[in-house]
């Protein structure tokens, strides 16, 4: 088939062309084709909407000054290493010997895709763009201390200079992550206008990067069709040629496509499906428990009855823990319940909280809190997780009920656009932080400068206190010692109530192989390749 006609096939967007692809992919061993149910909306994590999926592609197609190094589960899965910076862009950097900037030396035969030569001055107008444009570019990268476009410098072509202003453990992996990717900046200036500066509404639709793989072909939220760059100098190679991202909405058929070898991986099959597929011994599942990331339920601390801590409790000692993983995961996650101290041994996060199903000490705690018997509350979920979301709620609707607590359940198709109103008695959500630092999960869920994810509107000076310090806090020993002690106090008050850690299942045919798992949970094409 000539490039024409496999174009023909890429842009046709049906069921035949998904045949169609893996019949040309059969024969070709560099092309790929991923089905999951959700693609990129966008070709820039920078515009205002983009969704996970485009901080997959972004990740591909655009490079940053330094990426993460990998390492290896006790499973054998390779996952990204966020303690170990490697060069990208930039082949070193040096700090300043008070702390006070790192200076980058940049690669000098990189090329954009349009075969523009890369400088300092791109990097400086891409690091400008990410603290102007506002929105969760501004929000993430100002956690790292990367606030004002005067902290980035050019020195000369090839040399560009960070002023930090402050310590900060987040500043250098900051600059790793998707959102700080560097960006050819003549031809987005070329289609800015007054209204647009950052060419936001061009970039929407349009690749102006240096990543591994160039845009061949863009349906927001449907389909994307990728083509190797071959003067990439970010990083080895990737054996894959092509590759189609497809949006399949129905778990089940994108089983299907995998079952019949149509398609060749699907990274967010249902963990029912999972679970068979594993058990059919056909398959390659690359597993991990997501990194960072907890399911929980929030209750919010000012409205009443939650706002007394004896009622937290009582609800986290009334949840039926593995009845809740068992009946919505089928199993597939890592226990956050059952504890055997009061209090953190360590500084792994996320650990386990010392709850467990004990509906006895429930109804004591609720009596000390004057409700003996019981009271009317609600708890709502996000409709587009309801697969593994309501049945939870349902286990947890039983529960309450035998401890005098009436709830009912309410499911929201806008569950994500409500959230910063906080307005929820309970809520089923998820949080997942792309850092391993425990105090930057914590910074966003029980910090009370009220961040949109504080869903439980938790505030309380003293935890403010100790996560404040921990992000400055270089030496370990003391470090360890504020991990424990907002861990410890996260227990206590407990307005958010850990259910379970997520465990990311990527199911793949048996000739495809090299997923890493990346810390934004999509599927990365650079490093696969089939046999």
């Amino acid at each position: 088939m000539d490039r024409r006609k496999f174009l023909e096939v890429a842009a046709l967007g049906t069921a035949s062309s998904l045949f169609s692809w893996r019949a040309v992919a059969q024969s070709k061993s560099d092309r790929l084709l991923i089905v999951a149910e959700m693609n990129a909306n966008s070709l820039d994590t920078h515009t205002v909407g983009a969704n996970r999926a485009t901080y997959g592609l972004v990740w591909m197609t655009y490079d940053r000054l330094m990426q993460f190094g990998t390492r290896t589960l006790p499973n054998g899965v390779q996952r990204y290493d966020y303690f170990d910076l490697k060069p990208q862009l930039a082949e070193s950097w040096e700090m300043a010997p008070d702390n006070s900037s790192v200076t980058f030396k940049l690669r000098k035969d990189v090329t954009f895709h349009d075969g523009a030569p890369m400088s300092a001055r791109d990097v400086k107008w891409s690091f400008d763009r990410f603290v102007k444009v506002g929105g969760f570019p501004q929000r993430q990268m100002e956690l790292g201390s990367l606030t004002d476009v005067d902290q980035f410098e050019v020195v000369d072509d090839h040399t560009f200079r960070v002023k930090l202003l402050r310590s900060d453990k987040l500043t250098m992996p900051s600059l790793a992550i998707v959102v700080p990717s560097i960006y050819n900046s003549e031809l987005c200036k070329k289609n800015a206008s007054a209204a647009d500066p950052w060419a936001l509404e061009w970039t929407k639709n349009s690749s102006a990067g240096s990543g591994a793989f160039k845009v061949e072909s863009f349906k927001s939220g449907e389909q994307v069709v990728l083509a190797r760059f071959g003067g990439w100098k970010g990083g080895s190679m990737p054996a894959v040629e092509r590759v189609m991202y497809r949006s399949v909405a129905a778990a089940g058929t994108r089983r299907a496509l995998v079952e019949r070898g149509d398609a060749d991986i699907s990274p967010d099959l249902p963990p029912r499906e999972v679970a068979d597929l594993i058990a059919s011994k056909k398959f390659n599942v690359e597993s991990a428990p997501m990194a960072n990331t907890l399911k929980y339920v929030a209750l919010s601390t000012v409205t009443k009855p939650f706002d007394d801590v004896r009622v937290r409790q009582a609800i986290a000692y009334a949840i039926p823990y593995q009845k809740v993983i068992d009946s919505s995961v089928f199993g597939r996650a890592e226990p956050m319940f059952g504890a055997s101290s009061n209090a953190p041994t360590d500084i792994s996060w996320p650990q386990a909280f010392p709850y467990d199903y004990d509906p006895e000490k429930a109804k004591a705690l609720l009596g000390q809190a004057g409700l003996g018997s019981g009271f009317e509350t609600k708890l709502f979920f996000d409709a587009q997780a309801a697969t593994i979301d309501e049945p939870a709620a349902l286990v947890i609707q039983d529960a309450l009920g035998k401890i005098g607590v009436r709830m009912s359940i309410e499911k929201l198709p806008d569950f994500a656009a409500r959230r910063s109103q906080k307005n929820w008695p309970m809520a089923i959500d998820i949080f997942g932080a792309w850092f391993d630092d425990p105090d930057f999960f914590f910074r966003w869920i029980w910090h009370g400068q009220n961040t949109v994810w504080n869903v439980a509107s938790y505030k309380n000076p003293e935890m403010d206190k100790l996560l404040d310090a921990a992000r400055q806090e270089r030496d370990s020993a003391a470090y360890a010692v504020l991990v424990k002690k907002f861990i410890g106090l996260a227990m206590t008050d407990v307005p958010v109530i850990p259910l379970y850690q997520p465990i990311l299942d990527v199911v793949a045919q048996r000739d495809t192989k090299g997923y890493v798992y990346m810390f934004h949970r999509q599927v990365d094409a650079r490093t696969l390749h089939r046999t």
